[in-house]
Parts: C-alpha cells; structure tokens; sequence
C-alpha cells in the first residue's frame, strides 16, 4: 500500500476512534440523552463514512491519472527515439558510404516513412491538446471521403511484408460525399487502420471497407490480430488508455489514438462499436448518419 493512502486511513481510524470516545464521554456524563447523542453521532458516521469514499475514490482516480501520464511519457519517448534512430542510421549510411542511385533513393523513401510516422503522431497530440482546452472548432466543409479513406490506405500501404503481401485490403465505394471537419476525420481513418496494423501479426492483413446505405455511411475497420477483451471494449476510448497491462504490453502507442476517434466522431454525430472479428481479432464500425 502507498503512503497516502496509509495516512488517509491512519487519520480515517483516528478520527473515528476520537467520536466513539467523546461519544462514550457525553453518555456517561449524561446518560438520559443517550438516544440523541447516538442518533447524531450514527448521522456524523454516516456523511463522515460517505465523504471518505467519495475522497478515497478521487484520490484513486488521481493517482491513475498520473501513472498513466507517466506511462504515456515513457510510450511518447520511446515512439520518438525508435524513429529518429532510424532516420539518423539511413543518412549516415547515406552520408559515409558509396551507395547507388536505387539505395539512395530506397534510404530516403525509409527515412520519409519514419517521418510521416512522427508526424503522425505529433498531429495526435496537438489534436487531442485541442480537444482537452476546447479550442478546437471542428470546422466543417463538404469533400469526398473515398478519395480520403483510399490516400490514407495507400500510404500506410508501403508497410508490406518481406514477401510483398499487401497488407491492407481495402473494398472503398467510390464518390462517397460527406460534410465534416477533412483534417480531423483523417486522423480517425489513420488511427483506426494503424491500431488495426499495430495489434496484429506479421503478414496479417487488415480489411478496410468504406460504403454507403440507406443514406448512412459505414467506415469499418478489421484485424485478425490479438483481439479486445469484453471487460476492455469500454474503456478503449479513454485517454491515455491501452490494453493489456504494462508488464505484458509490446506494442507501440501512447494511448491518444482512439481517445482522439471517440472525441471526432461525437463532434459529427457519428457511433462507432467494436465486435469481436471471428476467429480472432477486432472490427471497428463507424457509422455517419
């Protein structure tokens, strides 16, 4: 048990045991006003007992809080260094060795994947800063969804396996139109598909289907990879929050992602659920109604 939590209960106990003694005092000094004297004093325990759950539980929520911000520091440094190591490693190669045309331009399309890597998660953290302050409008225009679902699939796309398996499946109606904030809604797509790339295995393929029906549009999302425990499914979209515990957990991310998604997608009047994806893995299905 951690120290605040041993001097909350320290006091807790002494407290109590301080109003059952001047308790005991007031009904031998006068024991014909025992009845008030209990019915009060049951009444302090009563809000006293209440008011120490209620801090109990915001103290622990608190310190829950700041292991996960802890946690998320020690996963946003690590994102951080694994990429920049990267790109420094290829332009050294590039800068101290004679290398051909093809391998120069193999290095910096590498280098320009950690980048967009980086990128992408900068952006993360500068929207989901917005969202915490309110200071982000969520401004709206109209523009095509398909061509932006099938540029984010096209670029994440460059991940292929060592045998040059796609790895994303993707099935996009075409001339899909919606009104909606194009920059926030690009960074749900690139969220979703990246989480779904993140928690599967090697080689495993992703399905990205984009359509319309009933005048609804339906963005879902499905992988083949370790899957979401019920007990988690409600908890996913919180911030800061990733699943499986710190000692197990292997995969890279800073818990933002589908805190970011859920925030999005309340601000466009639009669900997403999560399904078990049979015989293992997770869909998730946006609708935009």
């Amino acid at each position: 048990m951690k120290r605040p939590f041993v001097i909350f209960y320290a006091l807790i106990i002494y407290a109590v045991a301080e109003l059952i003694w001047w308790g005991y005092m007031l009904v031998s000094l006068q024991p014909q006003r025992t009845a008030m004297i209990l019915g009060e004093g049951s009444m302090f325990i009563l809000v006293f007992t209440v008011g120490a759950i209620s801090l109990h539980k915001s103290i622990k929520k608190e310190r829950k809080l700041q292991e996960q911000k802890k946690n998320f520091l020690l996963s946003v440094t690590h994102e951080l260094k694994s990429p920049l190591a990267s790109i420094k490693l290829l332009l050294q190669t590039i800068q101290k060795r004679d290398l051909t045309k093809q391998q120069v331009q193999d290095f910096i399309g590498k280098s320009l994947l950690d980048i967009e890597r980086l990128d992408d998660m900068v952006e993360n953290m500068l929207l989901a800063s917005k969202i915490d302050n309110r200071s982000y409008t969520f401004p709206k225009a109209n523009f095509n969804l398909s061509v932006l679902v099938d540029n984010i699939v096209n670029r994440l796309q460059l991940n292929k396996c060592d045998i040059n398996e796609q790895l994303i499946n993707a099935e996009i109606e075409p001339k899909i139109e919606m009104t909606g904030d194009k920059f926030a809604l690009t960074s749900v797509v690139t969220n979703l598909i990246e989480n779904a790339i993140k928690y599967s295995g090697p080689c495993e393929i992703v399905d990205v289907k984009l359509y319309s029906r009933e005048g609804k549009i339906f963005l879902a999302v499905a992988d083949h990879g370790i899957g979401i425990a019920d007990i988690e499914k409600s908890r996913i979209f919180d911030k800061f929050y990733r699943v499986g515990s710190e000692d197990t957990r292997n995969t890279k991310g800073t818990g933002l992602g589908l805190y970011i998604v859920k925030e999005v997608l309340d601000k466009h009047e639009a669900s997403i659920k999560v399904k078990d994806n049979k015989p293992s893995g997770s869909i998730f299905e946006v609708v935009f109604t």
